[in-house]
């Protein structure tokens, strides 16, 4: 145990550990409120400083608003000249809501409202503040001056209003009252407009009466523990408003600037080192982890594409490429990783080209975004088709380091499309097969008739012969009909032939009158058997078009031969059907410039019902008992494989007009 002079002197050490810890803590307190005073000094007078500017700002506005409001008058301009420069001082002055030009006994001249908000006086109407306006103007006449009136609120029609305010400035001439401007201020505007956006970032900015009623508000200030406040007068000829500025602070920092802060920094820091070490090693950790599953996870992703993957850097060497990749043309990672150009699997009659492609991808140029095709080989020499779809490989700092490729082998594509497209030819020589069939019996009518007369002609020539009455001139006119006949015969017969056997692989330019002429002989069979009149307008000087000719002949057949069908009906007199090419309008959706061509064929029939026209070009459906349903779905496919439109309409005053748009060439 200690002794009684012990403890005093134990007393004594810990008295004075505790008085200067005491003391040490007054000088950190008395410290920390000196800073924290004069903060909130620097914070009021920069306030008081801003506020200061925001009213030189709107006094500085409304003068030049002033000066701009006499320009109006220069010049003396009439009531309609003077509306125009109104309007347009308006739309440059946000702050005002309309302009007024009054005689000396107030009556109205001309008017002008903002085109921000034409309607702001809509619910006013004639009701305004005409004693506060009036008030102003008196003022402004003593004072030989502009004046203005109180503010008052002015109700909108979306149930909000705007606190506004009346500047009345007299119009002298030669020393002689001409009339008044009355300019009506919306105050939030003249806050937004006229106060530096400098001041309003950070502060809330309000218009206050004397009496301390806030009138506007603008600016959004950030909320803090303390709030600082300064005012200001704004006094205008004839009002004194008060503009008050608000600012949000927290409170001062801890020992801001002050050597104090030194020692207690260095101690808190040290602790806080110690704790922030143990909290980054575990979180370094923590991000291993995720690292390596995220890694883990990325290359179970890419190791289970059926996309290949390809990453070259900059001089071309590739340096990744995944096992579908390897898998695709037969060389695993390791013989591929750093090859550089040629590949491995470029085709060697290929390997120039794809080299000169190679260099103009490294020069920056960057690919198309949709890819294109080429053509790889496998380690065994086979060949196939890809589809290269590359882009940019950035790094996290956003710098290009190399090209990113995903390649598709589109092998089945391709056949799958062969396929396609052998069997729409084969549809399209049966569609032709089968319109020539259901023509066969106009065929042998209409052959029938030249037939006949070569015979008669043929009869006649012999007959006369026999009797020795056969002259020159008759022989000669005889065997003129007979070749006429003939080739009328024969070109029945080629057109048959023509559409049922041409079939071009490429596309050709054709004039439209070719086309034309191609189906009419055709079109001429149904024609007079139903008793159809045809019609043909085609504008002069009209360009070729770009077409497969056998397949855009057989839609327009297949159209005309669909209109005749549709007038061959009881109670249907007129019938005219009408074939006319012309340049496309702008009013056609598939016509976007002059570079196409339109064709149109119109009929006088009942036209196409509603519950018809939504299922018109489906496949498979028919209105006919002996139809199949493809003839109008083939020849929407048709057109829109050249990149035109398929469409109809009702004609006026009956029937219906197919249209579609063909590329010139």
């Amino acid at each position: 145990m200690l002794s009684q002079g012990g403890l005093l002197r134990l007393w004594q050490r810990w008295s004075l550990w505790g008085l200067m810890l005491l003391l040490l803590g007054l000088v950190l307190g008395t410290l920390v409120w000196l800073a924290g005073r004069f903060e909130a000094s620097q914070v009021q007078d920069r306030l008081e400083r801003d506020t200061a500017a925001a009213v030189d700002d709107v006094r500085l506005g409304l003068a030049r608003n002033v000066q701009s409001l006499q320009a109006l008058q220069y010049n003396d301009p009439t009531p309609g000249s003077w509306t125009v420069d109104a309007i347009e001082f308006l739309r440059n002055h946000r702050e005002l809501l309309r302009v007024e030009w009054h005689q000396p006994n107030m009556s109205l001249v001309a008017k002008a409202h903002s085109p921000f908000r034409p309607q702001a006086f809509e619910w006013q109407g004639q009701i305004r503040a005409e004693p506060d306006a009036q008030l102003a103007c008196t003022l402004a006449k003593r004072a030989n001056g502009p004046a203005y009136s109180g503010s008052y609120f002015l109700p909108q029609v979306t149930g909000l209003g705007l606190e506004v305010l009346e500047l009345c400035m007299p119009l002298i001439s030669h020393g002689a009252l001409k009339g008044y401007l009355v300019a009506t201020y919306a105050l939030g505007d003249v806050l937004a407009d006229m106060v530096g956006r400098q001041l309003t970032r950070s502060q809330e900015v309000s218009f206050i009466e004397p009496d301390g009623t806030r009138l506007v508000l603008h600016g959004s200030a950030r909320r803090g523990t303390r709030m600082f406040t300064a005012q200001q007068l704004v006094n205008l000829p004839g009002n004194t408003m008060v503009l008050r500025m608000d600012s949000w602070h927290g409170d001062p920092g801890v020992y801001p600037n002050l050597m104090t802060a030194l020692v207690t920094l260095m101690s808190i820091a040290l602790v806080s080192v110690t704790v922030l070490l143990v909290k980054d090693t575990r979180l370094r950790l923590s991000a291993e982890r995720d690292l390596a599953d995220a890694l883990a996870f990325r290359k179970a992703m890419e190791d289970s594409l059926l996309t290949g993957l390809r990453a070259r850097d900059l001089q071309g060497r590739i340096t990744y490429v995944n096992p579908a990749f390897c898998q695709m043309v037969g060389f695993s990672a390791a013989e591929l990783s750093g090859h550089s150009m040629p590949a491995p699997y470029w085709p060697p009659d290929l390997a120039e080209e794809y080299q000169q492609r190679q260099d103009i991808r490294l020069a920056g140029n960057a690919p198309p975004r949709e890819g294109f095709t080429s053509v790889f080989m496998r380690k065994d020499g086979v060949r196939f088709p890809v589809l290269v779809i590359e882009a940019a490989l950035i790094n996290a700092q956003g710098l290009q380091t190399g090209w990113m490729s995903a390649v598709v082998d589109i092998t089945e594509q391709r056949r799958v499309e062969e396929l396609s497209r052998t069997s729409q030819d084969r549809l399209q020589a049966t569609a032709r097969l089968a319109t020539v069939g259901e023509m066969a019996s106009l065929l042998s009518h209409e052959l029938n008739q030249p037939l006949a007369a070569i015979s008669s002609y043929a009869t006649g020539a012999l007959n006369l012969m026999q009797f020795g009455e056969l002259e020159g001139a008759d022989l000669d006119m005889a065997l003129r009909r007979i070749a006429e006949q003939a080739e009328r015969a024969g070109k029945v017969i080629k057109s048959v032939h023509d559409f049922v056997r041409r079939r071009g692989d490429a596309r050709e330019v054709v004039a439209p009158q070719a086309l034309l002429d191609a189906i009419m002989p055709l079109v001429q069979l149904q024609a007079r058997k139903l008793g159809v009149q045809v019609q043909t307008q085609m504008a002069p000087t009209l360009p070729p078009v770009l077409c497969d000719r056998t397949m855009v002949e057989q839609v327009l057949l297949n159209l005309a031969r669909n209109a005749m069908q549709a007038m061959d009906q009881p109670g249907i007199t007129e019938r005219v059907l009408v074939l006319r090419v012309a340049v496309a309008g702008a009013n056609f959706r598939a016509a976007q410039a002059t570079g196409w061509l339109e064709f149109v064929v119109s009929d006088r029939g009942p036209g196409i019902p509603p519950e018809v026209a939504e299922r018109l070009f489906t496949p498979f459906f028919t209105t006919k008992l002996e139809g199949m349903g493809l003839g109008l779905s083939m020849c929407r496919t048709v057109i829109e494989q050249h990149g035109g439109f398929l469409g109809f309409e009702a004609n006026y005053p009956q029937g219906t007009v197919f249209r579609f748009t063909l590329p010139t060439g």
